[in-house]
């Protein structure tokens, strides 16, 4: 063959290549988030609570050991819906659900909506606007706010399907008609040509502890015959077993206010308290299996990404000892001005008033919320990796080779839209309605899916109700807002924060303490 003609057929070559490239379908991403679920409350990272669906995703794909969130239900949702921290978007870290401002910004649904996605969700949407309004076609879900009823409608908490309001059925279980709707929008959308996101942000198990007789009677016995002390050190041994943790760690101190179980009073009130909210948690499962078994009968498992993960760490409220009161109810008053029906209810939990029923509005306290979060120091609200640390399992089997992985690269949720236009082959908008967003904080894990070391951020930061805190590298640093005294660890040896470095290393310190007063300075002032 003259050189002509062979130039000429790796010309044809190269066209028939890229033209095949660009015809490939676009995946599918389905990202499903928990409210208020602690590190270890899945199977796949020790956990005793029945997670098969979740923890099929790790087993055939990915999972993360240092995936962090910011520490507060709403501003880790700002953060992934924008890929900006959330002090960028007026949604900031030390205060509770203000009001978003996303003039500066533009939703992950609108992007991929421009770009050709079909773009759905279901569950807890914090803005004041809808869902709608910011780039998915399709919406349920209540507009919610703190108090919630997984049984009932509560005032100022209207229900949406798309733009109009919706009377609730009389057999409504919050979580089940969260995973029926994520299931219809689904399935409606597997019948277009066009690739899909849906975005199912549980409510889930965040209080109050709501669920079915039927179903916590599975769990009662389990919680009863263990308690706290040994359900966490199981947990932290089946974490070491699994090499899901470094041998050299140790489980972080039992927080002093929490007493050992053989000294708990009322054991049975308290094992009802972790079975109801076990029963929260398999609730989540159980529409994550309906999920998963329509990609496979209709053939779309290969080319879908499924992520999983928390919005923060195990909530401690609820407290300790039997309460009668609590999330602002009075026990002296009827309570009937909080559901939309006028049916009192019974706030507090205690021996004569067990969580679960529809009329009750209970927590599961911070010795439970301490094991969800083993074998980390803290719990939500705080930027101790407890706070923060969020389990993260991702399957794209087109993409994830490696089954049943794990990796130790850090993560945030700031990356979840870098990552959704990445694998979307979508464009960052420069302008969109007016708006001029600001530039993408997070960085694409779409390295991490293919095996590969991505470059890492150079600083994370978190500014979040009861701590400051920077991450570089393997270095933390973190001080309690009403102080001026930082705490160092590191977290490669030392990932439950029990051994504070800083009088060791107070350049390290100082240095890193600068950075995070430049972060700040510039994620405040925009």
């Amino acid at each position: 063959m003259n050189p002509w003609g062979l130039a000429t057929c790796l010309l044809l070559f190269s066209v028939s290549l890229v033209s095949a490239q660009e015809t490939k379908p676009r995946p599918n991403i389905i990202l499903v988030m928990a409210d208020d679920l602690g590190w270890s409350d899945l199977g796949c990272y020790g956990g005793e609570i029945d997670t098969p669906h979740i923890d099929s995703l790790a087993r055939e794909g990915l999972r993360f050991t240092q995936f962090y969130n910011n520490a507060v239900c709403g501003p880790t949702r700002a953060s992934l819906l924008t890929g900006l921290y959330c002090q960028q978007v007026g949604h900031r870290g030390d205060h509770w659900n203000e009001p978003k401002d996303f003039s500066k910004c533009i939703t992950i649904a609108e992007a991929l909506q421009l770009s050709g996605y079909q773009t759905m969700m279901v569950g807890k949407w914090q803005g004041r606007d809808l869902a709608v309004d910011r780039g998915f076609q399709h919406f349920f879900g209540p507009m919610c706010q703190a108090k919630i009823s997984y049984f009932h409608e509560v005032n100022d908490n209207p229900y949406y399907l798309n733009r109009k309001q919706i009377t609730l059925p009389a057999d409504f279980y919050l979580t089940d008609a969260i995973n029926d709707y994520a299931v219809r929008f689904l399935k409606q959308s597997l019948t277009e040509e066009k690739p899909f996101f849906l975005y199912v942000a549980h409510i889930a198990p965040h209080w109050p502890l709501h669920a079915r007789e039927k179903e916590i009677s599975c769990f009662r016995k389990r919680y009863r015959n263990s308690g706290w002390d040994q359900a966490r050190s199981q947990r932290f041994l089946r974490q070491k077993q699994t090499e899901l943790i470094p041998e050299q760690w140790k489980l972080s101190p039992r927080p002093a206010a929490i007493p050992a179980w053989e000294q708990q009073e009322h054991q049975h009130w308290q094992a009802e308290r972790m079975a109801v909210y076990a029963t929260q948690v398999s609730a989540i499962d159980r529409g994550l299996g309906q999920i998963l078994q329509i990609l496979k009968d209709t053939n779309a498992v290969e080319n879908t990404l499924v992520i999983f993960l928390s919005d923060n760490g195990a909530a401690p409220d609820g407290g300790l000892s039997p309460s009668l009161s609590g999330f602002g109810f009075k026990p002296d008053s009827t309570n009937t001005d909080w559901r939309k029906d006028g049916v009192e209810i019974r706030p507090g939990s205690s021996p004569s008033n067990p969580p679960g029923p529809h009329d009750t509005f209970a927590a599961y306290g911070l010795a439970w919320a301490n094991v969800s979060n083993t074998p980390l120091r803290g719990t939500k609200l705080e930027a101790y990796e407890g706070g923060i640390r969020t389990p993260l399992v991702a399957r794209w089997p087109a993409v994830i080779r490696e089954e049943g992985s794990i990796t130790r690269q850090p993560g945030h949720v700031i990356d979840l839209m870098a990552t959704c236009l990445d694998i979307a082959n979508t464009p960052y908008p420069a302008s969109f309605q007016g708006r001029i967003p600001l530039p993408l904080e997070g960085k694409s894990l779409l390295p991490i899916f293919q095996g590969q070391q991505r470059e890492s951020h150079k600083t994370l930061c978190w500014d979040v109700p009861r701590h400051q805190a920077i991450r570089m590298g393997s270095w933390k640093a973190i001080r309690p807002r009403s102080q001026n005294q930082w705490q160092l660890f590191n977290l490669d040896e030392d990932g439950t924060e029990s051994a504070d470095l800083s009088a060791r290393e107070p350049e390290r310190v100082k240095m890193m303490s600068k950075e995070y007063a430049r972060w700040y300075k510039r994620v405040t002032n925009n």
